[in-house]
């Protein structure tokens, strides 16, 4: 694997975060998100988003940036669960990474330091909710050693998609 750094993300990382989230949303619900939710997305809505969540003051949340020699690759979020599915598990939150990327590593060491901080605040196991169909994702879970505990819709500002449960029971994703 090339030079690949992960650091916490600032709200100065909003930009090219949103631009990121954006490319690869794209490509990965293209067929699966209806299409004017497709349409909605857009670089203006994700960067309010993504500011919002780098100013929270929220210690169990954090949003991690995957760069390649300087270069934004992978995004990841996770922090207190956001729907009662997920129990007292803390939660991946987003996990993105740019196709370009993908099957090098980065992924899975992204979402390595995510639940290591989940961990870190207490929390007894992680989940996460992948969108069903997103079959390339499900299959990087099952891969991972996650567990399908059930499935729920995501109450999402736009699109309230359908998910399955993914469950790491000692939060020790990898």
């Amino acid at each position: 694997m090339e030079k690949v750094t992960i650091r916490q993300a600032t709200p100065a990382d909003a930009d090219a975060i949103a631009h990121l989230h954006v490319r690869v949303w794209r490509q990965t619900y293209r067929g699966l998100a209806p299409p004017e939710v497709y349409a909605l997305l857009d670089e203006t809505r994700r960067r309010s988003t993504w500011r919002e969540k780098l100013t929270a003051n929220d210690p169990n949340q954090i949003v991690l940036l995957a760069e390649l020699e300087g270069r934004p690759v992978a995004i990841g979020s996770a922090g207190a669960p956001s729907a009662g599915i997920f129990g007292d598990l803390g939660e991946i939150k987003n996990l993105y990474a740019d196709p370009d990327v993908k099957r090098q590593g980065i992924g899975r060491l992204l979402l390595s330091r995510l639940a290591l901080h989940l961990r870190e605040r207490g929390f007894p196991g992680v989940g996460l909710g992948v969108v069903d169909g997103n079959e390339p994702a499900i299959a990087f879970y099952d891969a991972l050693g996650g567990t399908r505990v059930g499935e729920y819709t995501d109450a999402g500002p736009v699109w309230r998609s359908r998910n399955i449960v993914m469950v790491w029971a000692d939060s020790l994703v990898l």
